[in-house]
């Protein structure tokens, strides 16, 4: 597991480097830049969310769509482009993200055991 935790440190590191090369220092935002910046990543997210999208033959009406799976991964990578970009700007190192995600897991797993019947964000408050 350590491997897997150095590639995921690895991630970041590149990230960072890519979004100075852009222009965009995370670590010296001021609040307003981080609101604006969370927005960005957000916006870029959801459009590279869309091309995920039309990589694949969601228009039950048409007929001459494809399964474009490479693309496909592609557009996954760029999604997390800008989430590993976005947490950075929240402040995150990989390791933060780490240890939030199995905390989650921990929930969501918690959650589909006892059913999930009663939408209850209480569960989140100490993560």
């Amino acid at each position: 597991m350590a491997n897997d935790q150095d590639m995921f440190r690895e991630l970041f590191r590149k990230q960072a480097e890519l979004n100075r090369i852009i222009g965009v220092d995370t670590t010296t935002l001021d609040e307003a830049q981080q609101t604006q910046w969370v927005l960005n990543y957000c916006r870029a997210m959801t459009q590279e969310l869309a091309e995920l999208t039309d990589s694949v033959p969601w228009k039950w009406w048409a007929k001459y769509q494809k399964f474009d799976k490479q693309n496909a991964r592609v557009e996954v990578v760029d999604m997390l482009h800008f989430l590993i970009s976005t947490a950075q700007v929240l402040g995150m190192s990989a390791e933060d993200v780490f240890d939030l995600y199995v905390k989650k897991h921990e929930v969501n797993q918690n959650r589909q055991k006892s059913g999930y019947a009663v939408k209850d964000e209480s569960d989140n408050k100490g993560l």
